[in-house]
């Protein structure tokens, strides 16, 4: 397996705050000098890293590219990062980790939930809800935009499609924090969180199979009965369903905010045409992909990618962030111009592993845009944008707070 040949001293730092907050440096060298990188990663294991995107939209669609665990290399395992694979093994038979037939009957077990007829329901709540969060924000006239509107906005809406009743979501906030940061660096409270989920999943699904309701658990277990599905599917699509539905559309509305707070004029366009918040909350899906990596990718073959020799077995991560900022699809990929250019971005993937939630991260964040920027027209960063601080996640991109004063 040949090295890429560059200058390991010019490699730059792939993690840390200042790669959180400006992540745009490190991508550029890498496409340029090592389009396919070798990361070096806790528990003595590594990844291919693409970030072009051309690179990127391939292996998406390279039936070479296997979601499923199984077929990764020892070191991959060993280092426990495919969580909770041998830890939870109640928590894996989701459609993140299948292929072909599989694959297909689990996404189509749980498509119910996010029909057309569901999504008009949940965006009548979710502006409810964001008028009920808005509410003692604007009484104070200042407040935090992730921990007192998008964050319980999206935590409640996720658990209320899934069938967790309010009364479990200070239990689920929590390890569903933990689990959605992915730091391997702890892997004590990745466990602990995963253990922690398992055991109130196990509850709910007890609680919904006596008493089902309109929710995604009593649709799974209706098709259990109906023996299309296993107990432990029923298990781990709602876990899925938690983690990956709840963090995409928080930062998601997160970033957009904080774009139409620095783009007062585009703010004021989107408040008053809902398209044009539509081709806003677009451009930042592909400025500020939420989802910075795909989840884990195998080799199932001997290959070459992106100009790298690869084994079967090899673990890679596929960074949409990167690819969505590549020059040679979007020029002057760092600036702001909503509806301008074709919309060509990967933020929800491309192939048979789109994002299965994208209507309702793209519904919930229009919603609960409208609502803030129709109550709150103006408001002003309470400290320096640069001193914003990104959560350290290699998953997800997005704010770990957003102070505002509101006038």
């Amino acid at each position: 397996m040949p090295d890429a040949e560059y200058d390991a001293a010019a490699v730059p730092v792939l993690f840390g705050p200042e790669f959180d907050r400006d992540p745009s440096p490190a991508y550029e060298w890498l496409r340029a000098n090592a389009p396919a990188f070798r990361l070096p990663l806790p528990g003595n294991t590594w990844a291919w890293l693409l970030t072009r995107h051309a690179d990127v939209v391939s292996a998406m669609a390279d039936p070479r590219l296997s979601k499923c665990p199984s077929v990764a290399a020892d070191h991959w395992r060993k280092a426990n990062l495919g969580l909770p694979a041998d830890h939870r093994p109640t928590l894996i038979g989701h459609m993140n980790n299948f292929e072909g037939e599989e694959h297909a009957r689990l996404r189509k077990a749980c498509a119910g939930a996010f029909g057309p007829r569901r999504l008009l329901h949940i965006r009548d709540r979710t502006h409810r809800l964001a008028n009920e969060l808005l509410d003692p924000i604007l009484d104070r006239g200042e407040g935090d935009l992730v921990e007192d509107f998008a964050y319980p906005l999206g935590i409640r809406s996720i658990c209320e499609l899934i069938g967790i009743p309010d009364g479990l979501l200070d239990e689920v906030r929590p390890p569903a924090l933990v689990v959605a940061a992915g730091d391997v660096t702890d892997m004590a409270s990745m466990l602990k969180a995963t253990d922690d989920l398992d055991a109130l999943l196990a509850d709910v699904v007890a609680r919904k199979r006596a008493e089902p309701g309109a929710d995604l658990i009593s649709d799974l277990l209706a098709q259990e009965a109906a023996g299309k599905l296993t107990t432990e599917e029923v298990a781990a699509t709602a876990f899925l369903s938690l983690i990956a539905g709840h963090e995409t559309t928080i930062s998601l509305i997160v970033s957009t905010a904080l774009t139409l707070i620095t783009h007062p004029e585009e703010a004021a366009r989107a408040r008053a045409d809902g398209a044009h918040l539509t081709l806003v909350i677009e451009e930042v899906l592909r400025r500020d992909t939420p989802l910075q990596n795909t989840s884990w990718r195998f080799v199932t073959e001997p290959m070459e990618l992106a100009g790298q020799r690869m084994e079967a077995g090899d673990p890679i991560l596929l960074s949409l962030l990167a690819a969505n900022r590549d020059p040679e699809v979007h020029s002057e990929p760092l600036a702001f111009r909503p509806g301008e250019r074709p919309v060509r971005h990967v933020a929800f993937g491309v192939g048979p592993h789109v994002c299965i939630g994208a209507a309702l991260a793209r519904m919930q964040a229009s919603a609960a845009l409208e609502t803030l920027f129709g109550r709150a027209p103006s408001m002003t960063l309470t400290v320096p944008e640069d001193r914003l601080v990104w959560w350290p996640s290699a998953i997800t991109r997005g704010l770990h707070n957003l102070p505002v004063r509101l006038s």
